[in-house]
């Protein structure tokens, strides 16, 4: 991406100003309104401004996603130790379709991909370092695992919570005891051996 690298730390602090603004925008306006000059404005800048750090929407929807998946990835690290049960790890990221705000980023950046190609592209480059991400937790987890079924468990893993946040968050129908306990035992299978 264009002026990301070898930003300042005045840089690097606006750039996350930016990507703020753009994440609020999302979450309450919609991803109809998530557009560089709506952002820009919120922002209180000039649009060259934006893009200077964001040249293209689909840069700015990518960086979006890509801090969403770092802090995700951060806050779930200690959870990620092989020696640990799959329980704790799948309960933490179910936790996330608790989150109004983070259901509601995803449901407006899928119905904007659905829409917008360059969107669409940067949704699925976060899917793919998201199943990146299963599939080298369940290749050091799992060493006997070929490739090929790593990956599979990781996109149905995937599939699968994603999915479910349609209906645990309310969006698609109603969250349910016996659902998510099926759902967890599911999930734990697809992590498992």
């Amino acid at each position: 991406m264009s002026g990301v690298r070898g930003l300042s730390g005045k840089g690097a602090q606006r750039r996350e100003q930016l990507l703020d603004t753009a994440e609020e925008l999302l979450v309450t306006a919609g991803g109809t309104e998530l557009s560089m000059r709506a952002v820009a404005t919120a922002a209180g800048v000039r649009l060259g401004h934006l893009q200077h750090y964001f040249p293209t929407h689909a840069e700015l929807v990518a960086a979006v996603l890509d801090r969403v998946l770092a802090r995700s990835v951060e806050r779930l690290a200690p959870l990620l130790d092989p020696a640990r049960e799959e329980d704790a790890l799948v309960r933490e990221i179910l936790a996330d379709q608790e989150d109004p705000r983070l259901v509601r980023l995803f449901a407006e950046l899928w119905a904007l991909a659905a829409r917008d190609a360059s969107v669409a592209g940067a949704v699925q480059a976060f899917y793919t370092r998201y199943r990146e991400l299963v599939s080298a937790f369940l290749a050091e987890r799992h060493p006997a695992l070929g490739e090929e079924e790593r990956h599979a468990r990781a996109r149905v893993f995937i599939m699968l919570v994603e999915g479910a946040s349609l209906f645990r968050s309310g969006l698609a129908g109603t969250r349910d005891e016996a659902a998510d306990a099926e759902l967890l035992r599911t999930a734990r299978a697809l992590l498992g051996p």
